[in-house]
């Protein structure tokens, strides 16, 4: 039959080859699986105690951070002058920025800037004659009633509890005259140097108008040559988009803190004028600059109304205002600052706090204003870096 004929033509393997192999399947092979390599080697201290590892990773992060934040820092030390006048130039082109592009829907830009930067020179000019004519026509009532209000000061500190003797005051009186006899030419040296300052002061604010004046005009072109002159080609979007939310977060901050210590300032003046503390005015400027220093400004300056008030009106009003103090503190702590920085700045308090200490240790009283701006820049470029681009 057929089949038994291709039975025998297959020979005795019963249809497989010689080799073994069916005709028509695949040769058969074996599989060998790699033999399983030991791992690296872990010691004992990174197997138990995996924080550790951990928190060095951070530790030295966190150490070039600081080194590079006090390499800044001591670099604008160096170049303490111009480091204060461009940032005074970027908080003037940061309030005049509205008013100029505002005006440049009918001027041309270069005649929107000048109107802006004269019109707001003028208005200060304004303002610090009007508290010199207050300052001036009260300055003869003020001592009197500022001598006066010594005396009950001395009258309140011989009363319990504190119970001063007139002779301790007169000898701390004598005190306060012999070392400023002894130290007389020291106080000078210092006034001396106190000029070179107010010379340094001068330079610094013609160099601020000077900037600003180019920060008004022409702002996006000066950050478009350094973009592209400055960053490679391929950070160039990332690095711009850092810049704009930079500028969009100091803007806030500044627009901000204007506002607060405007309304601040107000209030204060307002309150002291209903208690009929003498240089109410100049007292009311004093707290709206003050307010620009967070958490510590406005106290300090309403101690000085306190002070003024005590020695002028009595205890009764340095009482009203200590009240004041408490009560305006609330406010801009509760609703002032989370209302209109909410928008501009996310920082916790315990941030702005430890920002304006640090600030201050490293550059004084400019290190304290600049702080919590600059800390709220940084944080919003990297904010900017980290997040994906849509």
């Amino acid at each position: 039959m057929v089949g038994d004929a291709r039975r025998r033509a297959a020979g005795p393997g019963g249809g497989r080859r010689a080799g073994g192999a069916v005709l028509g399947s695949r040769p058969a092979y074996s599989v060998r699986l790699p033999a399983s390599r030991p791992g690296p080697k872990v010691a004992g201290a990174e197997r138990t105690v995996p924080w550790l590892r951990i928190g060095a990773a951070y530790a030295w992060r966190l150490i070039l951070v600081g080194i590079v934040v006090y390499g800044v820092f001591s670099l604008l030390g160096s170049f303490q002058l111009i480091a204060v006048a461009l940032f005074l130039a970027l908080i003037m082109t940061s309030v005049l920025r509205p008013p100029a592009d505002l005006l440049n829907r009918v001027l041309p830009r270069p005649l929107s800037v000048a109107v802006a930067l004269v019109g707001s020179l003028l208005l200060l000019l304004a303002l610090l004659a009007l508290v010199g004519n207050a300052v001036a026509g009260e300055w003869t009532r003020l001592v009197g009633d500022f001598r006066g209000g010594v005396h009950r000061i001395e009258e309140w500190l011989q009363r319990p509890p504190l119970r001063l003797s007139p002779g301790k005051l007169n000898d701390l009186q004598d005190q306060v005259t012999r070392y400023v006899s002894a130290h007389r030419s020291a106080l000078l040296s210092n006034a001396v140097s106190e000029f070179g300052r107010v010379v340094e002061l001068v330079t610094g604010g013609a160099l601020a108008l000077f900037a600003s004046v180019f920060f008004l005009h022409s702002g996006e072109h000066l950050w478009g040559w350094v973009r592209d002159r400055l960053l490679p080609s391929g950070a160039r979007p990332a690095w711009d988009r850092a810049g704009r939310a930079a500028w969009r977060t100091f803007a806030g901050y500044t627009r901000g803190i204007i506002i607060v210590a405007a309304t601040n300032a107000a209030l204060v003046g307002v309150a002291l004028l209903v208690l009929r503390v003498p240089l109410a005015l100049p007292l009311a400027l004093l707290e709206f600059f003050a307010a620009f220093v967070p958490l510590v400004g406005s106290p300090v300056a309403l101690a000085v109304a306190t002070v003024v008030a005590l020695a002028g009106r009595g205890p009764l009003t340095a009482a009203a205002v200590l009240v004041l103090i408490v009560v305006i503190g609330q406010l801009e702590g509760h609703v002032l600052h989370p209302l209109v920085m909410s928008w501009a700045v996310q920082l916790h308090p315990l941030v702005v706090a430890v920002s304006v200490i640090a600030g201050s240790i490293l550059a004084g009283v400019i290190g304290a204003v600049v702080a919590v701006p600059l800390v709220s820049v940084v944080w919003a470029v990297l904010s900017t870096l980290r997040a994906v681009p849509p």
